[in-house]
């Protein structure tokens, strides 16, 4: 089943999400399932639980469109359940990101080399697992959306300004993407 993806502006993007219990989730090989197949269609190489609209820490990534530059990233898919962050090391180094939930947006953000992180699978195996390079960029940004941040917070006030009107363009709908996606609920004041 494909999820609409959340546009920016929409509170749920700024949340910490919270941790899965196993035992009030037991249907979560069928959630990740579907949030591929989410993924998939929006053409995304990661999507986070709260893009989806559900504040909870799990995120899914697949790299492989990224193996032609790096054969390591061939067939790099995983889920990520209550993942945790345990080290960041590394030169910082910029790529040109993007994010399903901020379509037509793309900016150079820096992020560190390698991630260390603490992490279950669909299965509930525990892992700890370190990643460098872009899968490393990938789940990094990934997890911010867990943590309730985006990419362009990492962006300078300058450039934020410069975007600023994009962001609210998206915020209210007025975007072309070939994804289905929800857009928040704008009230009117009194």
């Amino acid at each position: 089943m494909k999820f609409p993806i959340i546009a920016y502006g929409d509170p749920v993007l700024r949340r910490v999400a919270t941790a899965i219990d196993p035992a009030e989730y037991p249907h979560i090989k069928e959630l990740v399932a579907n949030l591929f197949e989410t993924m998939y269609a929006a053409h995304g190489v990661g999507l986070a639980a709260p893009q989806v609209g559900l504040s909870m820490r799990l995120f899914i990534i697949d790299a492989s469109p990224f193996g032609d530059d790096d054969p390591s990233l061939k067939g790099l898919k995983k889920a990520f359940i209550n993942a945790r962050v345990l080290d960041e090391s590394g030169v910082e180094w910029p790529f040109n990101e993007g994010c399903l939930s901020i379509p037509d947006i793309r900016e150079d953000v820096h992020r560190q080399q390698t991630v260390h992180l603490s992490y279950y699978d669909e299965d509930w195996k525990h892992h700890e697992e370190s990643f460098s390079g872009m899968a490393a960029r990938i789940i990094q940004h990934e997890y911010d959306h867990i943590e309730g941040k985006l990419f362009i917070d990492k962006l300078s006030p300058l450039r934020k300004r410069l975007i600023s009107k994009k962001l609210t363009d998206i915020s209210k709908g007025i975007v072309d993407v070939d994804y289905k996606m929800k857009f928040p609920v704008i009230k009117k004041g009194r």
